[in-house]
């Protein structure tokens, strides 16, 4: 019998890639979403729509426990802004869904985190690295992390897959990717921009859904992974390429904002765990 894999968050940016990428792997995919209208999901997922933050909700009245080979939560509200209110105040939701998963006895449950977890840090981040969070999303994630890995403790494998910069799909995402496709399209040609000097760590959200889908279902794999490029690369170089590969007619004006200050001057993930995961598995090559 295939098993299942439960995606929450499903109709959000990310989640439509990992949904896609838990079909590749061959599970039946049972795809989560607040509002099913618009969501636009693979047309190999079972669509359900439920508010999994609610305190009714039961992921066992979708599938016997033991049909369920994990539950990837991915919901989250307001995860471009970082300082909202929401973080904050939706956490103790957060913390009794992913804690009920091992009440019920789900065999394996992996949760998506952040590199603002991290807060201010120069270098390759990996998983052992101080957390230090310094805005609102890094503070909540950071407390979810710590809350829920003590309470689940050795009931069911639990991963934290920690993203970092991402990008592609930008129609659907609020980065300054999906604001010079905007500006190009009121007929701007120039774009105001910090000094660009930032390195990140950038990850295709197609490549990441893909990362995510596969740490969260390979047994043996546990406590924090970053799904990440591994590579650094400056803010700037990577839009100079964003306007280069969109054929954009735009020039950007360095310097016009500040850079954040929370932001550092250089992070990026250790990709050495999921790189060798990825290079053993139907993905390798592009696939």
């Amino acid at each position: 019998m295939t098993k299942t894999v439960v995606v929450t968050g499903a109709g959000g940016y990310v989640g439509r890639h990992v949904v896609s990428a838990v079909a590749d792997l061959g599970y039946r995919a049972v795809a989560l979403a607040r509002r099913v209208d618009g969501a636009d999901l693979d047309e190999r997922a079972e669509v359900v729509e439920a508010d999994v933050l609610g305190a009714d909700f039961d992921v066992t009245t979708l599938e016997p426990v033991e049909e369920i080979a994990a539950v990837i939560h991915l919901a989250w509200e307001d995860g471009f802004v970082h300082n909202s209110p929401s973080h904050m105040s939706n956490l103790s939701a957060h913390y009794r869904f992913l804690t009920g998963l091992a009440d019920q006895g789900i065999a394996r449950v992996a949760a998506l985190g952040t590199m603002h977890e991290v807060g201010y840090w120069e270098g390759a981040v990996t998983a052992g690295t101080p957390t230090d969070p310094i805005n609102l999303y890094g503070v909540a994630k950071d407390a979810l992390r710590r809350s829920s890995t003590l309470a689940i403790g050795d009931r069911a494998d639990y991963v934290w897959l920690r993203a970092f910069y991402i990008l592609g799909d930008d129609r659907r995402n609020r980065s300054i990717f999906a604001k010079l496709l905007e500006a190009a399209e009121r007929g701007e040609t120039t774009f105001p921009f910090t000094t660009g000097r930032t390195l990140y760590d950038f990850i295709d959200v197609r490549e990441l859904g893909q990362q995510i889908a596969l740490a969260a279902t390979t047994a043996g794999v546990t406590g924090v992974v970053n799904v990440c490029s591994g590579q650094p690369q400056t803010l700037a170089a990577r839009v100079e390429q964003f306007i280069v590969d969109n054929d954009l007619d735009m020039t950007l004006q360095y310097g016009a904002f500040p850079d954040r200050p929370y932001d550092s001057p250089g992070i990026w993930g250790d990709a050495t765990q999921i790189t060798a995961l990825m290079a053993g598995s139907i993905f390798a090559g592009g696939k």
